[in-house]
């Protein structure tokens, strides 16, 4: 017996095929043929496919991802988000930069039929952070992750900011605000969460700088081959800003999965901030990462919230029923 949703979704990945076939021949050279599509996410903000195209006598394991619309700037209730062609560019001028980020092949036009979107490289590796915490064939990446991540980290804020100019400027105080008002839509009153958004208020951290941030640094977000990290993904939420939030939300408890370092749940603190330090030449406020460790609870507790709220699929709401846990790790933070 075949499922309505099974005949839906065999037709719409017909459909892609059929333009993406098209797309790469004209983007990326005939034929074009496609093969093996198969679709890995399909997030909030983007879907990602999996696919190897002919292209002249080659074939080439590539990943397309569109956008699903959401707003590039926002408003003061909305999380600005990167997508589409600016998300190809910002990748690009990282990979200018000199930081791992997926090699983008082409950007999707208008015509291509499939939305906002591009087809960038497939890059091996892990992503799971279960395997690469625990498994024996990751031993050589866990010795240097914590600083491969400080000198990654000390790349993404050289990127010039002049080639990325859509990216929103978001200090501290205007993060706050933002998420406030994100909070206060839903009506949804947490005495946690006032608590929390009054200790961010009182203890914002003095800026020193201001470049290019990843905004979800994180393990998840980054493919891990067996001894280094092979490429930095998701840079949807990236922003202009203190360069010291990445440095804490890739601290955060929540992105540790069960790990025992703080780093991830592999590495140490000093060894991230002694890594950055060489590679940026500027030296480290801990008070800052600390703030920016500490907000970050408090964030992904309120994306929690937006998750949970959004109906959009069961994965939203099994993430919007873990945002006790944030808030649980900020209490014992502060405490």
């Amino acid at each position: 017996m075949v499922w309505m949703s099974e005949l839906t979704d065999n037709k719409k990945q017909a459909e892609i095929t059929a333009k993406l076939r098209d797309a790469v021949s004209r983007l990326l050279g005939p034929p074009g043929d496609v093969v093996e599509l198969r679709r890995l996410t399909a997030g909030a903000t983007k879907a990602t496919w999996a696919f190897k195209a002919h292209v002249g006598n080659s074939t080439l394991p590539l990943i397309l991802q569109l956008s699903n619309g959401s707003s590039q700037r926002g408003d003061d209730a909305t999380l600005p988000l990167v997508a589409g062609g600016n998300d190809a560019a910002l990748m690009m001028a990282a990979a200018h930069a000199g930081v791992p980020a997926p090699p983008v092949r082409a950007v999707l036009t208008e015509d291509c039929g499939l939305g906002e979107g591009y087809i960038m490289d497939y890059v091996p590796g892990e992503t799971i952070a279960r395997r690469i915490l625990r498994e024996s064939q990751f031993a050589r990446l866990r010795e240097s992750f914590a600083s491969r991540c400080g000198e990654i980290l000390a790349g993404i804020h050289k990127i010039d900011a002049t080639s990325v100019p859509f990216l929103t400027s978001l200090s501290a105080q205007r993060q706050i605000a933002l998420y406030r008002n994100i909070y206060d839509r839903y009506d949804y009153p947490v005495p946690v969460l006032e608590v929390a958004f009054r200790w961010a208020e009182d203890h914002l951290p003095d800026a020193a700088r201001t470049t290019v941030v990843h905004g979800d640094f994180r393990m998840g977000n980054l493919i891990c081959g067996e001894e280094r990290i092979q490429a930095v993904l998701d840079w949807e939420l990236a922003c202009l800003g203190d360069p010291m939030q990445d440095l804490g939300w890739l601290c955060v408890k929540t992105w540790r999965f069960g790990g025992p370092g703080p780093v991830g749940g592999i590495g140490q603190r000093a060894d991230l901030f002694a890594a950055y330090e060489r590679a940026s030449a500027t030296v480290i406020d801990p008070a800052s990462v600390r703030f920016w460790e500490g907000w970050g609870c408090i964030k992904w507790a309120i994306i929690c919230l937006m998750k949970g709220q959004s109906q959009r699929s069961v994965e939203s709401f099994a993430i919007g029923r873990r945002m006790e846990e944030p808030l649980y790790d900020f209490l014992e933070f502060v405490e």
